[in-house]
């Protein structure tokens, strides 16, 4: 039986062909948590009776979310989350030296085409921009997977998605996963994996691929995967911490059903409160003024994320009723943003810029909302309170409208910056 991509990867891990709709044990080739949800992973770990973590190469710790330490409690999960990783002598990058683990752990070579990743983290999905299976799961799940190395999956139906046409210069990655996720909602792939391909995939940096991976768990989606093309591979080689072996899509593959998105005619894009399904042209909404933008997370804080956000501001200021806070997603993109002058930019600008970390996306710090306030974010949610108090807004987009209503004040298309010079 021909194959599915999320199928071939589970084959090779399993020792039970994957027929959709059955279960089947696989072995794990990445096992990770964060600040938060690591400690209790790590005291489920102790209370099954573990003592020592299946493989320590392939099991890892980062301290991204309310790091650097915003208070004491947030300073003791950290503590409990190193202590454990230096024990096992597990992965483990210290503040300074870390970035946000979906951003990071590509970087450094530890999610690889062909593999099978699980993170307690829902957007662990961002690892299917290189081909790999990757997903999130529970604290508990996790330490069961620190402890024996594998895991049981129901295995998904596939749905292809096919982004087709000539993308215009102002979409991005983000903008191609807010229109799937207005003709599907936020439940159109529940447990199901999605596929992505077409023309202009093919010619989709890896920065817009890992944001269309990022948000497939916004559609209710087990994965989101890529084909491991020339880009992806020439992107991830040569950073690749140990061998793999790609996996690939057979023809003749049983798909559920597939979705065209034709890009053509598509403008910048918007998700309105409270939904990253509650889609629309951000030229079409309107004037809404906003207090606060952000731009970066595990979503859009890439180097090409914040290349964008540089050309809206650079020579213009932040609207003086607006705060825009800046965060690279990790130590090695902020050099780099840092050598290339955009950091400058968001300086001369009026931006504030942190140090990688999660901290406005799920309102924990460095950017909280007041109630009242509306921010303009390049996260991938926006339910109610996601980023503070339960009465304000948050609006989903890309870097180049976040920095476009950074300068206007307002959900602002890039055009309506760009455009005036």
């Amino acid at each position: 039986m021909a194959m599915t991509l999320a199928q071939a990867i589970l084959s090779r891990k399993s020792d039970k062909a994957p027929e959709e709709g059955t279960l089947c044990r696989v072995r794990v080739d990445l096992a990770f948590a964060n600040d938060i949800t690591g400690p209790p992973a790590i005291r489920s770990f102790k209370e099954m009776g573990a003592e020592k973590v299946f493989d320590p190469a392939r099991c890892a710790l980062l301290p991204d979310h309310f790091t650097p330490n915003k208070d004491i409690a947030a300073a003791e999960q950290a503590k409990e989350a190193r202590d454990f990783a230096l024990e096992q002598g597990m992965l483990y990058w210290e503040q300074g030296r870390v970035g946000i683990e979906h951003a990071f752990l590509p970087e450094q070579g530890h999610i690889l085409p062909g593999e099978i990743i699980l993170g307690a983290d829902s957007h662990t999905c961002t690892g299917g921009a290189l081909g790999a299976f990757a997903t999130g799961v529970g604290s508990t799940d996790l330490a069961a997977l620190w402890a024996l190395g594998e895991t049981w999956f129901r295995v998904p139906s596939t749905i292809k998605v096919r982004f087709e046409g000539e993308k215009p210069e102002n979409i991005g990655g983000k903008d191609l996963i807010l229109a799937l996720l207005s003709l599907i909602g936020v439940q159109g792939a529940r447990y199901k994996a999605l596929e992505f391909s077409g023309e202009v995939v093919e010619l989709l940096p890896m920065d817009d691929r890992f944001t269309i991976a990022n948000m497939a768990v916004e559609t209710g989606a087990k994965a989101g995967l890529f084909t491991p093309d020339k880009t992806a591979l020439d992107w991830v080689t040569p950073r690749a911490a140990r061998s793999f072996e790609p996996a690939f899509p057979e023809r003749g593959a049983p798909y559920e059903k597939e979705i065209v998105v034709e890009v053509s005619e598509m403008t910048p894009l918007v998700a309105l409160p409270h939904s990253p399904a509650n889609v629309r042209p951000a030229l079409e909404v309107g004037p809404m003024p906003v207090d606060q933008v952000f731009i970066g997370s595990c979503t859009n804080g890439r180097l090409t994320d914040l290349e964008q956000a540089a050309r809206v501001l650079r020579g213009r200021e932040v609207h003086p009723s607006v705060r825009c806070v800046v965060i690279p997603a990790s130590r090695e993109i902020f050099a780099d943003a840092l050598r290339l002058g955009f950091i400058d930019t968001f300086i001369q600008a009026g931006a504030v810029v942190c140090t990688p970390t999660c901290g406005p996306c799920i309102g924990g710090h460095m950017g909280i909302l007041a109630k009242g306030e509306r921010c303009v974010s390049t996260s991938n949610r926006n339910f109610v309170g996601r980023m503070g108090d339960a009465g304000s807004e948050v609006v989903l987009s890309g870097p180049l409208v976040a920095a476009a209503s950074a300068v206007a004040g307002r959900v602002a298309d890039p055009s309506e910056v760009l455009d005036n010079d």
